[in-house]
């Protein structure tokens, strides 16, 4: 059954405590799933938990998290900590992320396949009770979902083979069936898919830069620069490896590659791209709300409610 959440983005013009605001709106208005991620304003696991503490019922999902700076111990107490404080159920997403966070930021070796495999091992192994490497868990969290974030053929391997969902972030709606389909011929049991996709409602001109701003972001880091040349906007993604400032790179960005990895426009374009995305194979969308000029995401997730209401849980 085909299901539609809700992504807590990390837009870089507004306030990180948004999160919260776009957490309480996702609650209110019925949506079944939070995605917390985690980039450079809060750590993830006390944002979740500030996140179920402040709302009623909606699940959480932690993630994608790299695999390279958390060991599976840090991953393991995290999620348990979650689920103990708010008594919301959770599950965990796991990703590479990039050199530049890993190593630039973190300090910690470039590894993500071998990382992957081990870390999904372990920390599944520890959230089911096991003990490993001499350490257990005192309240375990048995069968909790393992995603892996997936770019690029080695590491979609991986997650077709180790994780319980594939996640996919700023594709197109093809990009998703084609993934799809190399998870159906993979394995005889492929895991289910899900992709997060920006969602606009009505942008105005202060949407549209928060867009393309964010945006530019992804256009240089491994796998999304090859998607995005795969788009037909490999210019761009050249400009951005040999080191473009970013807020030109942003005013280069045209409309129609906006419009391919994302959901712009009116409440029923949107609904109409969501179901796109789940006719390609996506048994899950996230969507991820525009802010500039719609505090919190209010106005995009009360309008589109009633729309999804057969998806959205």
């Amino acid at each position: 059954m085909s299901s539609v959440g809700v992504v807590t983005p990390f837009w870089l013009d507004r306030p990180p405590v948004e999160a919260l605001d776009i957490a309480i709106a996702a609650n209110d208005t019925g949506f079944g799933t939070l995605w917390i991620g985690e980039m450079a304003t809060f750590d993830a696991f006390a944002l979740a938990t500030a996140a179920g503490l402040r709302t009623s019922r909606i699940s959480l999902k932690i993630g994608p998290l790299a695999v390279g700076v958390r060991s599976p111990v840090a991953l393991a107490l995290g999620l348990s900590t979650v689920v103990a404080t708010t008594g919301r159920p959770a599950a965990l997403a796991l990703g590479a992320s990039s050199p530049r966070i890993v190593t630039g930021w973190h300090g910690r070796e470039w590894e993500p396949v071998r990382r992957m495999k081990e870390t999904i091992r372990d920390t599944r192994a520890l959230l089911d009770g096991n003990r490993v490497s001499g350490f257990r868990l005192q309240q375990p969290v048995p069968g909790t979902p393992i995603s892996v974030a997936a770019f690029g053929p080695a590491m979609t391997r991986v997650a077709a083979a180790d994780g319980d969902e594939v996640v996919l972030n700023l594709v197109s709606a093809g990009h998703v069936a084609e993934v799809r389909t190399r998870l159906a011929t993979s394995q005889p049991l492929p895991p289910p898919l899900a992709v997060w996709i920006t969602a606009a409602l009505d942008p105005g001109p202060a949407t549209l830069r928060q867009l393309r701003s964010q945006l530019a972001v992804y256009l240089a880091p491994p796998g999304y620069g090859e998607m995005f040349t795969a788009l037909g906007h490999g210019d761009l993604v050249d400009e951005a490896r040999q080191g473009r400032p970013r807020t030109e790179l942003a005013d280069a960005i045209p409309l129609d590659l906006l419009d391919q990895v994302g959901a712009i426009g009116s409440a029923r374009t949107i609904a109409d791209r969501v179901t796109e995305y789940h006719e390609a194979g996506a048994a899950h969308v996230g969507l991820v709300p525009a802010t500039a000029e719609d505090p919190a995401g209010r106005r995009l997730l009360t309008t589109l409610s009633p729309l999804l209401a057969k998806g959205r849980r």
